[in-house]
C-alpha cells in the first residue's frame, strides 16, 4: 500500500465522517478537516492529534462518546450510549482490552472511583432515571434511582442524573443535569442524606452538568460543578452555598476534571446551544482555574479588567468535546457528543 501523507489522511477522514453524518453508520476517524493546525493550544499545552488511535470498527460501534475515565494500570475506558458495548476498556496505544454492557441505553457521566483500594466506576443513565455502581469488570454492585421520598419529584421520568461528585470521605453527590437541577447527597454507605440546589436553590436549568469535588481551598472541601449551557464554572460548599464563580465566556463547559496541578474542561461547542453546529474545544486551566491554553481553540486572553474574553474553536479540529482526560504520560484523550459516532480522540503533549 502506497504512504499517505497527513493531508491524505485528513481529507480521507473527513470524507468518511461526512458519509457517517448522512447514513449514521459508525465511522473510525475523529473529526478533523484539512487546513486545520498540526500542533493544537498555547504556551506550555500543546498537543498533536494521534492518527487512528482506538479505532475498533464494526464489531466495537460506539454512539454518543460520553464519559471517561483512565484507570491505574493506564487503560481508558469509554462510556457511550451504544448497547452492544456500553463499556469500551482501551489500552494506551488504542487497542481493545474488553468491553462490557449492554444495559445502559441512556449512558452518561463515568466516574471512577477507589473505595478500598479497590476501583469502581459511578455510572449515570439518563433514560432508566438511575445511578449505577459498577467494577471496572462489569459486575453491578449497587444502583440508586430517583429520590421519591425528598419531595422533589413529582415523578420518576423528571429526575435525569447526569454525573456523580465523590469526596474523599466517600460522601458523593448526584447531579441531575437534565431533570430539575438538584444536587442529591448519598453517604459512603450509600443512604440519601439530602436534596439541595434546583430552582430553588439558585441553579437555574441547563446548568449542573459535570463536575468533580475539589479537596482545595474550602476547608471541607468544594463542589466545583461545569455548568454547560450557563458558560461558567460553579462552586458550592457541602451545603449548596455558593463560594463563587468561574465564567467561560464562548465555551460551554460538559465536564471538569483535575490533571495533576491544572484541570481540564471539555467544551461541546461555540457559545452552545445557540448555535448547534458549532465544534467545540477543551481548555487547559491552571490551579486558580484561569484558561492557560485552549486545544483546539483561540488562545485565552484577559482583558485589563481580568476577566476572560470569549473564547472559540480554532480550525475544525473536535465535533462537540463532552468529557476529557489525562493518563499519566500527560496525553489528553476526548469523547465527542453527536459526533458521527466517533472512537475518543487522543492527544499527545508535546
Amino acid at each position: 500500500m502506497a504512504p499517505h501523507s497527513r493531508r491524505t489522511f485528513l481529507l480521507k477522514g473527513s470524507t468518511l465522517v461526512a458519509a457517517s453524518w448522512a447514513s449514521g453508520e459508525a465511522v473510525a476517524a475523529p473529526v478533523i478537516l484539512p487546513g486545520s493546525p498540526a500542533l493544537l493550544g498555547q504556551g506550555d499545552f500543546r498537543y498533536r492529534v494521534v492518527p487512528g488511535w482506538g479505532w475498533l470498527g464494526d464489531s466495537t460501534p460506539v454512539n454518543d462518546g460520553h464519559g471517561l475515565a483512565v484507570d491505574r494500570e493506564g487503560n481508558v475506558l469509554l462510556f457511550t450510549n451504544e448497547v452492544r458495548n456500553n463499556v469500551v476498556v482501551y489500552d494506551r496505544r488504542g487497542r481493545l482490552v474488553h468491553k462490557w454492557g449492554t444495559q445502559f441505553p441512556g449512558a452518561h457521566g463515568m466516574s471512577l472511583v477507589i473505595e478500598q483500594g479497590r476501583e469502581v466506576l459511578y455510572l449515570t443513565d439518563l433514560d432508566r432515571h438511575r445511578v449505577f455502581k459498577a467494577t471496572t469488570s462489569g459486575e453491578i454492585l449497587n444502583d440508586w434511582g430517583w429520590p421519591e421520598n425528598s419531595g422533589k419529584y413529582p415523578k420518576e421520568d423528571e429526575y435525569r442524573p447526569s454525573w456523580t461528585l465523590h469526596a474523599p470521605d466517600g460522601t458523593f453527590y448526584v447531579l441531575d443535569g437534565y431533570g430539575r437541577d438538584h444536587i442529591v447527597e448519598y453517604s459512603a454507605e450509600g443512604s440519601m442524606r439530602k436534596v439541595f440546589g434546583g430552582a430553588e436553590g439558585g441553579i437555574v436549568h441547563w446548568g449542573p452538568h459535570g463536575g468533580m469535588f475539589d479537596t482545595a481551598g474550602a476547608s471541607d472541601g468544594s463542589l466545583l460543578i461545569a455548568m454547560s449551557d450557563q458558560q461558567h464554572l460553579l462552586r458550592l460548599d457541602r451545603t449548596g452555598r455558593k463560594l463563587g464563580q468561574v465564567d467561560l465566556p464562548g465555551g460551554n463547559p460538559r465536564q471538569i476534571r483535575r490533571a495533576g496541578d491544572h484541570f481540564v474542561v471539555a467544551h461541546l461547542g461555540d457559545n452552545w446551544p445557540k448555535d448547534r453546529d458549532c465544534r467545540g474545544f477543551v481548555s487547559v486551566l491552571d490551579r486558580n482555574l484561569r484558561v492557560v491554553s485552549n486545544v483546539g481553540g483561540t488562545a485565552p486572553e484577559y482583558g485589563d479588567d481580568g476577566r476572560l474574553r470569549p473564547m472559540a474553536h480554532e480550525g475544525e479540529v473536535f465535533r462537540h468535546p463532552h468529557d476529557a482526560v489525562v493518563d499519566g504520560d500527560g496525553s489528553l484523550y476526548v469523547a465527542q457528543f453527536a459526533s458521527g459516532r466517533t472512537y475518543p480522540v487522543k492527544l499527545e503533549r508535546v
